[in-house]
């Protein structure tokens, strides 16, 4: 069947007999291609330690190469969001896939690591098109009792691709290189291409305006600088003076951003979507998830490593336990958020999110891996409940031609919350690390190494640290070192888990007072 042209509206619902092949090809389409955006913001944790060897990287350079990643995808979604729904969502979903291939490639064939952090950026520019127009092309696809399935399938593929990270991460690294981290995007990448093109119907906002690049420019930078200013506060401290202006000029440039959209006859945010409770819930939601448990992983993923001392593939494969339990569960919440009101899934989910948090704690110097298990299988069950009936949310409170703004805000606050989340986290977890690690080796190692060494425990490099100090004092240093670092990242881990504990219950409690069943929009 030929595909709608580009400018016609998909509002009505087609017939069955003219959908029934086209959808099931689009909602394809789309899960590969999120698949891969999402996979890319874990599946590099695992090699971050071939990274800094081959490509002589600091750790600052490290969160560099992740967080580039998301901050442009959390800057751009919006933006594509306005773009897609005037020009047609299949063409900007196409578009961003191509630049996401050329974003992979650029990565893999990287010589330096300013050059790969360049690269992950541009990966993210079309990871943005990409993610901005997924929940759009399935809302205009998919109708009835169809779409629970479909948005089923889409959450179980979110909170695989983010799990499954560390799996896949360590199984090409340890057997090819860290190199094919990204190259294996590549045949995928051509796959979904040729599928939306062929398969895929156009759909677009017969209503869209320009885009607004004003609004662009400025939330970009503010988003910039709060991310820059949280990385640094764990280098040098939050009340140093580059610090405190990142973060204030970060409050300032979003109060204009506020004040931009208020303005604007055709803004890429319409603020008057949250005066619906549900909207508002569904972002809140969404910052909540990812701040939390996603942002968390990145953290977990190190302790396993690089203090428990397991290889990439052993380190990937013991949080099977978490991808598992989320794809069980989402498949589960797909079929009920057609029969079950969508604030009895994401308020409980996130309940049980925080129960799961909360048995991560406790982890002590002379724990096993073993102990992560319960924690990783309840909050994983957490995630499958929320993913499926939020990917709704997002767009069930608008017209479909609406839907590429909202899921484009949706979007941006997800990747906010890994963006911010990670910086935060990232900030508190080395600060209270090398606060620790410095007081604990103070007196008893070279004043000459103390700086070295609280560096590397800093970013959680416990065996690398404490090979150092054999180096230098034998088996009395690598016990020293080994154990002071251990206890440090131990207490640090802690500590931020039980951060991430707060913004699960707390988010929990707001979602179910926000969300509400008559919001959404009937189909």
């Amino acid at each position: 069947m030929p595909d709608q042209p580009v400018g016609a509206t998909s509002t009505e619902a087609p017939s069955a007999e003219r959908t029934t092949d086209p959808k099931w090809w689009t909602l394809a389409a789309v899960c590969l291609g999120v698949f891969m955006l999402l996979l890319d913001i874990t599946i590099v944790n695992v090699a971050l330690p071939d990274i800094q060897s081959e490509l002589s990287a600091s750790l600052s350079d490290l969160q560099w190469v992740i967080d580039a990643y998301a901050l442009s995808l959390a800057a751009l979604l919006l933006t594509a969001g306005s773009l897609s729904d005037l020009y047609g969502r299949r063409r900007i979903f196409v578009i961003g896939t191509v630049l996401f291939t050329i974003g992979s490639v650029a990565c893999g064939l990287a010589q330096s690591i300013t050059v790969l952090t360049v690269s992950r950026a541009f990966q993210g520019i079309g990871g943005a098109a990409m993610f901005a127009t997924a929940l759009a092309l399935l809302a205009s696809a998919f109708h009835g009792k169809d779409r629970g399935t479909a948005f089923g399938v889409f959450g179980a593929t979110t909170g695989v691709a983010v799990a499954v990270g560390p799996v896949l991460g360590g199984v090409l690294t340890s057997g090819l290189s860290w190199r094919w981290i990204f190259f294996v995007n590549v045949p995928l990448c051509l796959v979904a291409i040729a599928v939306s093109l062929t398969k895929v119907r156009e759909s677009h906002d017969p209503r869209a305006g320009r885009p607004d690049w004003v609004g662009f420019v400025v939330f970009t930078a503010a988003l910039a600088c709060l991310v820059y200013g949280l990385i640094e506060a764990g280098q040098d401290g939050w009340t140093q003076p580059t610090v405190v202006v990142c973060l204030v000029a970060a409050a300032v440039l979003l109060a204009l951003f506020v004040v931009s959209q208020m303005v604007q006859q055709h803004p890429m945010f319409d603020l008057g979507l949250l005066r619906k409770p549900t909207f508002t819930g569904g972002l809140i939601a969404a910052f909540g998830v990812s701040a939390s448990i996603f942002s968390l992983l990145t953290f977990l993923v190190i302790y396993v490593q690089n203090v428990l001392g397991y290889s990439p593939i052993g380190t990937g494969i013991r949080f099977l336990f978490l991808s598992g339990a989320s794809f069980v569960a989402a498949a589960v919440a797909g079929r009920l958020s057609e029969r079950v009101p969508v604030k009895w899934l994401i308020g409980p989910g996130f309940l049980v999110l925080g129960v799961g948090l909360l048995l991560l704690r406790g982890i002590e110097t002379t724990s096993s891996w073993t102990h992560l298990i319960p924690g990783l299988l309840v909050s994983g069950i957490g995630i499958g409940m929320i993913n499926p009936p939020l990917a709704s949310t997002a767009v069930g409170v608008v017209s479909v031609d609406r839907s590429g703004m909202a899921s484009g805000v949706n979007s941006t606050l997800r990747q906010v919350g890994i963006a911010t989340g990670i910086a935060a986290l990232g900030s508190i977890f080395s600060q209270q690390v090398a606060d620790s690690a410095r007081s604990g080796l103070q007196g008893k190692v070279p004043p000459g190494a103390l700086d070295g060494l609280t560096s590397a425990l800093s970013g959680g490099q416990v065996s690398a640290a404490a090979q150092a100090a054999r180096a230098r004092a034998g088996q009395r240093g690598y016990d020293l070192v080994h154990q002071v670092g251990t206890s440090s990242v131990v207490d640090a881990l802690n500590h931020i888990i039980a951060i991430s504990v707060v913004i699960a219950f707390v988010t929990g409690v707001l979602t179910l007072f926000l969300i509400r069943q008559k919001d959404f929009v009937q189909r």
